[in-house]
């Protein structure tokens, strides 16, 4: 009876890893579109001399900066932007320059 109900569990395992798969491809391509859509906006807002808005806690960030508080202006920046810890650092690094 175990034996079963082992085969049955690597049967299930084996055809529920194509479906992760199709999820992962899917996931992917979505973030392709939408990093080239936002490209697409950027060049659109350039070309139109139209200036995207700063988020206000964007100067909390150059605050904390300000007072040599580099973590703290990293979290905030993750907080504002939904970016992750590598981009975040990245970006606030450029802020200080």
């Amino acid at each position: 009876m175990e034996y079963a109900t082992l085969i049955a569990l690597v049967l299930l395992l084996c055809a529920g890893y194509p479906l992760a798969q199709a999820g992962d491809r899917r996931a992917k391509r979505t973030d392709l579109r939408l990093r080239r859509l936002e490209r697409k906006v950027d060049l659109l807002l350039a070309h139109a001399g139209i200036a995207e808005p700063e988020d206000p806690r964007m100067a909390e960030i150059d605050q904390l900066l300000t007072e040599g508080k580099k973590i703290q202006a990293i979290k905030v920046h993750r907080e504002v932007t939904g970016s992750g810890l590598v981009e975040a650092k990245e970006e606030v690094e450029r802020r200080m320059r």
